[in-house]
C-alpha cells in the first residue's frame, strides 16, 4: 500500500529522528547535568526556555526559525557569510528545528534522573580521589539510566510526530524535507485514506509500543529504588 515516496519519508523522517537524538543527548546531558545541580538565580529562566516548546504553538515556533534561518535572517546571513549550507527549507534546517522543538523530552528526564541521584556519593568518590569525569561516567550514568532511556526514547518519538515546525521550516520538498506527518497530510488532503491509514496505524502502534516501554523503564527504575 506504501509508494516510494511513502518509503522516502519514512527513512527522511528516521534520519531525521536519529540525528535530532543524538544531538540532543550530546547538548541536553551536560545542560540537565547543570540544571539539576545548579543554585543560580536564573535557573528558573534557563528551565523556562528549555520547557518553553511544551506550550508555545508549533508553527509559532516554526515561523520565528524559519525567520531566523532564512536568507535574510541572522543566522541564514551568518551561514552565508561563513560559505555553509542554506538552512531554511533544507534537512539541516529539520534538524534544527526538532532539536529545539524536542529539547525539553530530552532534557526534563535526565535533569530528574540526575536530581535524583544522592549527592553523598559522588562525595565519597571525590574522597576516593575519583576525577570529575570519571564520577560521571562510572557513577551518574548507570544510576541514570532509566532517565536516560526515557530521554532517548521521548526524544526519537516526538521527533518522529513533528508536523508545524517542520512544515514551516522544510516545506513538503518530497525526497528531502517531506516526513511522514506532511505525507499523511498529503494523503489525507488528496482523499487517498488507504495510504494515510498504513502511515497512521503504523505511528500508532509505534507511539503505543514507545509509551509502553517509558513505562516499564520508569516502573523497574521506581522499583529498583525502592529495594
Amino acid at each position: 500500500m506504501l509508494d516510494a515516496s511513502d518509503l522516502s519519508a519514512l527513512l527522511i523522517t528516521l534520519k531525521l529522528a536519529a540525528v535530532t537524538t543524538l544531538i540532543l543527548l550530546l547538548l541536553g546531558m551536560p545542560l540537565a547535568w547543570w540544571l539539576a545541580r545548579t543554585r543560580a538565580a536564573f535557573k528558573p529562566v534557563v528551565e523556562t526556555l528549555v520547557a518553553l516548546p511544551l506550550v508555545l504553538p508549533p508553527t509559532v515556533l516554526g515561523f520565528y526559525l524559519l525567520i531566523a534561518l532564512g536568507p535574510h535572517g541572522p543566522i541564514g546571513q551568518l551561514m552565508a557569510w561563513l560559505g555553509g549550507p542554506q538552512l531554511a527549507f533544507s534537512f539541516a534546517g529539520l534538524v534544527v528545528g526538532s532539536v529545539i522543538y524536542s529539547l525539553p523530552f530530552v532534557v526534563q528526564p535526565l535533569q530528574n534522573a540526575f536530581a535524583a541521584i544522592d549527592p553523598r556519593l559522588l562525595e565519597a568518590a571525590a574522597t576516593l580521589r575519583a576525577r570529575p569525569l570519571d564520577r560521571f561516567f562510572s557513577l551518574v550514568l548507570p544510576m541514570a539510566r532509566a532517565g536516560i532511556i526515557t530521554a532517548i526514547t521521548l526524544g526519537f518519538a516526538h521527533t518522529l510526530g513533528e508536523f508545524g515546525v517542520v512544515l514551516m521550516i522544510g516545506g513538503n520538498i518530497p525526497g528531502e524535507t517531506q516526513v511522514l506527518s506532511i505525507a499523511i497530510y498529503d494523503h489525507v488532503e488528496s482523499l487517498a485514506y488507504d495510504r494515510a491509514h498504513w502511515l497512521s496505524g503504523g505511528l500508532l502502534l509505534f507511539s503505543f509500543t514507545v509509551l509502553l516501554l517509558v513505562y516499564r523503564v520508569n516502573r523497574r527504575g521506581a522499583g529498583g529504588l525502592g529495594t
